[in-house]
């Protein structure tokens, strides 16, 4: 199986370190890690010492409940996020995660599929070809 990636853009590696992107804002609510631009109110800008934070919640999630995790990165952080809020985040992650890479596969599908439709017109002189047998059953 092929690797999972984002649907929303991931960091970039710039000299070794993360460099994280800003978003367009869809919703009512400023997602944890970003902060609204004060000259576009429509543009996100990211805290990246909240998003690193963050990143390492979700590590700690394998060991620790979603209370105890969103304690620990309200207290890290200095902004507070829920249970829920930590929950509802990670879900939506995980979902865009998935779909994204249910849309690479099928983008890849259908590109095969269109190099193959390719070859078999290139092949074709027009849209009908000939049919060679003798005993056509307009020829009686």
């Amino acid at each position: 199986m092929k690797t999972k990636t984002w649907k929303l853009p991931k960091p970039e590696k710039v000299n070794g370190e993360w460099e994280w992107v800003p978003l367009v804002r869809v919703g009512r609510f400023l997602p944890f890690g970003y902060r609204q631009d004060p000259d576009d109110s429509d543009i996100l800008l990211p805290i990246p010492e909240e998003l690193e934070l963050f990143e390492q919640a979700k590590k700690h999630l394998s060991q620790y409940s979603y209370r105890e995790v969103a304690a620990w990165l309200s207290e890290a952080s200095g902004r507070y996020i829920s249970h829920v809020g930590l929950f509802k985040r990670v879900k939506i992650e995980q979902k865009r995660k998935a779909a994204a890479s249910i849309q690479r596969f099928y983008a890849e599908r259908y590109k095969e599929a269109a190099e193959k439709a390719e070859k078999l017109e290139a092949n074709r002189l027009g849209k009908r070809r000939p049919v060679e047998d003798s005993a056509s059953p307009g020829k009686a």
